[in-house]
């Protein structure tokens, strides 16, 4: 592969392998407590901690696609940098999504709503990359400079609760 492509994605897929990482451990907490209060088998059906378990890992899995999407289009279409940043935040705050969940549910709300912040964000990266290319494509005009000078100086702003 050319080594200017795998650079300019080479964050991108580290923070997407990461992410299968994080995944990987949250159905394990989910198999882990399953089989703590079923014995040896898989059960669907268990404790109220399995619940809350089960239940974190679902939403995180459902969140996922969409992170995933704006990860690489944020990345590949306006900064790789800021982007990879701005996953490795959510990742971060997936995890404190998750372990809040497992203790009462309200301690999962600040996950919850830093982790919408960290997604809008980077598809709104998104849309910034898509409207530099049409800028490009009809008027001549590029950005694209500018709009990595703007996304790298406030991705670390995502780190403001």
């Amino acid at each position: 592969m050319d080594h200017e492509v795998l650079e300019s994605i080479v964050l991108l897929a580290i923070v997407s392998l990461i992410s299968v990482l994080q995944n990987a451990f949250f159905a394990t907490k989910v198999e882990h407590e399953s089989k703590n209060y079923n014995g040896k088998t898989f059960q669907r059906a268990g404790s109220s901690a399995f619940e809350r378990v089960f239940t974190a890992n679902q939403n995180c899995r459902d969140a996922y696609p969409t992170f995933l999407v704006v990860l690489w289009c944020a990345g590949l279409l306006c900064s790789q940098a800021a982007a990879a940043f701005a996953g490795l935040i959510y990742l971060f705050v997936r995890q404190k999504y998750f372990v809040g969940y497992l203790g009462e549910r309200t301690q999962s709300t600040p996950g919850y709503i830093f982790g919408k912040r960290i997604i809008s964000f980077l598809f709104l990266m998104s849309v910034a990359g898509i409207l530099n290319y049409y800028l490009v494509l009809i008027f001549g005009s590029d950005f694209e400079v500018y709009i990595k000078t703007v996304t790298n100086t406030i991705s670390p702003l995502l780190l403001i609760p």
